[in-house]
């Protein structure tokens, strides 16, 4: 997981190097996607990037970001996922 405290200089060469070892990211947001456009760039298309957001102050939870995980990576993880977070 990267957090960035600042997004000023843009931590893109983190984001490259994070690129070449996974399978895809995931960028979470208390917004409409303003950072999701940065870290496909920094991506370089190396890897798929998906978004989960949420507008009006609303902070996303670890259950609606396990669910987002969920959607994205493949069943046999899903599963796993699901029962290490016991979401369901």
């Amino acid at each position: 997981m990267i957090r960035p405290i600042t997004l000023w200089p843009f931590p893109k060469e983190v984001i490259r190097r994070i690129s070449e070892k996974v399978q895809c990211i995931l960028t979470v947001e208390m917004s409409a996607g303003q950072m999701v456009e940065d870290v496909r760039l920094a991506v370089e298309g190396r890897c798929p990037v998906h978004f989960y957001g949420r507008t009006g102050g609303g902070v996303p939870t670890s259950s609606q970001v396990i669910k987002k995980i969920v959607e994205i990576v493949p069943d046999n993880l899903a599963d796993t996922l699901l029962q290490l977070a016991e979401v369901r």
